[in-house]
């Protein structure tokens, strides 16, 4: 399953920023077990926005409950799950299998 999470601060960048190094090694390590696809900072800065792959909601919500800034509290976690059904030829098959590519 695909998910679209989106994070919203919801305490001061100040106290965000002082997370941030563990929030990006959460990031990697994530990313490079594959689980992230893609991630990035919203603009303007109120947040971020994660492209998930996971087996179940289940170990989302795991995986999510390690992140620094869940942990910290410092963010308001949005889920929203979608199954791809159309895909762009460039975009790896791998991640959207079911996906027809166009």
């Amino acid at each position: 399953m695909i998910y679209i999470v989106t994070l919203s601060y919801v305490r001061p960048l100040d106290e965000v920023n002082a997370q941030l190094d563990g929030h990006r090694d959460w990031l990697i390590q994530h990313t490079k077990a594959g689980r992230i696809l893609v991630t990035g900072p919203l603009e303007p800065r109120t947040g971020g926005l994660l492209l998930v792959r996971c087996a179940d909601r289940a170990g989302l919500d795991r995986m999510m409950n390690e992140d620094p800034f869940v942990v910290h509290r410092l963010v308001e976690v949005e889920v929203r799950a979608f199954t791809p059904m159309l895909r762009a030829a460039a975009f790896p098959a791998e991640w959207a299998e079911e996906a027809k590519p166009i």
